[in-house]
């Protein structure tokens, strides 16, 4: 099983992290590969949607890419879940999720309230517009704000820690969360101390699309359930893709 994070920003800086991670909690047939965009001059955050626009070309070249090299599955690394359907379009077999979608289904299996724990407010609009696209909505107890940046979660952890803490419990106790997705993939590393103190699933944005990355690869390959191409996820004509030189 061959498995691509796609960092979708034009930073490595949490590449040799993540990896460290991922080969901590992967299967034993699984080999798990991180990359990130083309160097700066280039977004190495995706808080603002107008960056989301300029990153979308270089990762469908990536998902295209890594379908020709056989990976089994693409995880495009960021809670927008930025153009998942499009990557899903470019693609034959090689399935495609994202941190928001899979996090999103792990939680609701888990309880039937679910709170995200975002950076800032900026982000939320966007976010919620996902959890209702996916059929979340009524699961969604709230959004709640660090007023935090993405690359200030882990440049003091015990500050982050604090402030994930003060923010899980209120959702729980006030509004009444029985679970909690962290809603950045770099909100790593703080999951367990979390859930343990609050005794409710915490679920890590970064962890939770590689176990549901691995589980739609199984599926696909013992019973052929991959991405249905009849509507919504249809490929564009091969002689397209070829005449405007997309790919």
């Amino acid at each position: 099983m061959k498995i691509l994070w796609i960092n979708p920003v034009t930073t490595n800086l949490f590449d040799a992290t993540f990896k460290s991670e991922f080969e901590k909690v992967k299967q034993p047939n699984t080999i798990i590969d991180v990359v990130s965009l083309s160097p700066a001059p280039g977004p190495t955050h995706l808080e603002y949607n107008c960056y989301e626009v300029m990153v979308m070309p270089e990762i469908l070249r990536l998902v295209k890419k890594a379908e020709e090299e056989k990976y089994d599955a693409v995880i495009i690394g960021c809670f927008y879940d930025p153009i998942l359907r499009a990557a899903r379009e470019v693609t034959r077999k090689t399935v495609v999720t994202a941190p928001a979608e899979a996090s999103l289904h792990i939680a609701s299996t888990l309880g039937e309230s679910i709170s995200i724990i975002v950076g800032r407010r900026k982000w939320i609009p966007e976010m919620k517009e996902n959890v209702h696209k996916y059929g979340f909505g009524e699961k969604l107890a709230s959004f709640k704000s660090l007023d935090m940046g993405v690359h200030d979660f882990q440049r003091d952890h015990a500050e982050t820690l604090k402030r994930i803490k003060q923010a899980a419990r209120e959702a729980k106790e006030k509004d009444g969360a029985n679970v909690i997705i962290l809603g950045c993939t770099i909100e790593f590393g703080f999951y367990r101390e979390v859930q343990e103190e609050l005794e409710i699933p915490v679920i890590d944005a970064s962890l939770a699309p590689l176990k549901y990355a691995e589980f739609l690869v199984e599926i696909n390959k013992k019973f052929g359930w991959g991405h249905s191409k009849l509507d919504g996820y249809q490929s564009p004509p091969d002689e397209e893709i070829k005449a405007w030189q997309l790919f």
